[in-house]
């Protein structure tokens, strides 16, 4: 699984955890609804302040954004996002 693909699967993950749309994601980052659907798909690669930006609306780090997920433990990753976002006042939201 290239980079992209962990992105977009983390991305996507982190999202539903949220209980966002693409739309209401789209919307919190400033960007369109259809670039939250392409880099979800894996079609476009994000930038690193792209990567930032989307972690502080998920409330998640940056870093669990581009997490490969574990070999020997499948579910690890999912547990270690819905547990980002489920931490009250993880990050500060940053006016840009």
């Amino acid at each position: 699984m290239d980079i992209r693909e962990v992105f977009a699967l983390n991305l996507r993950k982190a999202r539903q955890a949220k209980g966002l749309s693409q739309e209401a994601l789209a919307h919190d980052s400033a960007v369109d609804r259809t670039y939250i659907s392409a880099l979800e798909r894996g079609v476009y690669g994000a930038t690193i302040d792209m990567v930032d930006r989307l972690a502080t609306v998920l409330d998640v780090e940056a870093s669990a954004l581009l997490q490969r997920p574990a070999r020997s433990h499948p579910g690890k990753l999912d547990k270690e996002i819905a547990r980002e976002v489920a931490k009250p006042g993880k990050r500060k939201s940053r006016k840009a």
